[in-house]
């Protein structure tokens, strides 16, 4: 058995992975952005997951989220699930929250960062980006540079699993209605890279879609790229991974 976090995991592809992961005898952490929130997540809790709540826009809750899995029985892998299509939390709640939740959690030796096929269309550029959501940022760059932050921790700590999942268009709220993937499939990959004894899931540094892995945007594995997307976080948060 394994203590999972799943973040975001109210609704979506969130709750599927956390529901999952209950499922299969793991002890899981679920979490809501609010108090308001919360109780989407009564179901789960009264399965016998954990509970904890903070908005990502805010960092201050985020650190506060990290110092008090920290103070409990360590976690052995993190599904960074929480994530917006558009606004001004985009960088806040896409990439500062999985970046500060990485620098600051200690023990997780699986980290699964949810991707997305539209970061083939982001910017491998950090300049002028608004990482504290004071006007609006783009979607697809905060995908790139989450998949790169996968891709950096990859190499960086090579004791740690690393990897990033495009779960493909769904129909959630986000996705919206129409979406033309499947739902039961857009959550598997997660699980199944955060808790399987599978020798494909045990590899680090991809990125994945429906359990096969994909070539990611050419600037994932740049390595000066990895560093400088690094150091930029690092500085925008003071918190040195």
């Amino acid at each position: 058995m394994s203590r999972i976090l799943v973040t975001g995991s109210a609704d979506g592809l969130g709750r599927a992975a956390a529901a999952a992961l209950l499922s299969a005898g793991h002890d899981v952490v679920v979490h809501a952005r609010s108090r308001e929130r919360a109780p989407a997540l009564d179901t789960l809790v009264a399965r016998g997951a954990r509970l904890v709540v903070g908005d990502f826009t805010d960092r201050a809750a985020v650190r506060d989220i990290a110092a008090e899995l920290n103070d409990a029985e360590p976690l052995d892998a993190v599904v960074h699930n929480a994530g917006v299509w558009s606004g001004p939390a985009v960088m806040p709640v896409n990439i500062v929250a999985p970046y500060l939740l990485t620098a600051l959690l200690r023990g997780p030796r699986r980290l699964v960062y949810l991707s997305s096929g539209s970061h083939y269309g982001g910017r491998p550029s950090l300049a002028g980006v608004d990482w504290r959501g004071r006007g609006a940022g783009s979607y697809a760059d905060s995908k790139l540079f989450v998949t790169t932050l996968a891709a950096a921790v990859a190499r960086l700590r090579p004791g740690v699993l690393s990897n990033a999942v495009d779960p493909g268009w769904v129909p959630t709220k986000m996705g919206g209605p129409n979406a033309p993937d499947d739902l039961e499939l857009g959550h598997e990959t997660q699980v199944w890279l955060a808790a399987s004894d599978d020798p494909q899931a045990l590899t680090t540094g991809g990125y994945w879609y429906h359990r096969q892995r994909r070539e990611p945007h050419g600037a994932v594995h740049d390595q000066a790229f990895q560093d400088r997307l690094l150091r930029t976080l690092a500085e925008e948060t003071d918190t040195h991974m």
